[in-house]
């Protein structure tokens, strides 16, 4: 068997489960219990230094 033949194989099989999880656990990453006041500051950051009174 060739290197390339043992590298397409390796892709085929355990690479794309590989990045099935990792595209899985970064799409998940945000949605974690104790990212909310990570996620609320990282939203509301825009608005910083902006008062509302005009």
């Amino acid at each position: 068997m060739s290197f390339y033949e043992t590298l397409r194989h390796f892709a085929d099989s355990y690479a794309l489960v590989v990045m099935l999880l990792l595209f899985v656990g970064l799409c998940a990453w945000p949605f974690r219990p104790g990212a909310k006041d990570r996620n609320h500051e990282a939203a509301t950051l825009i608005f910083e230094g902006q008062d509302d009174g005009e």
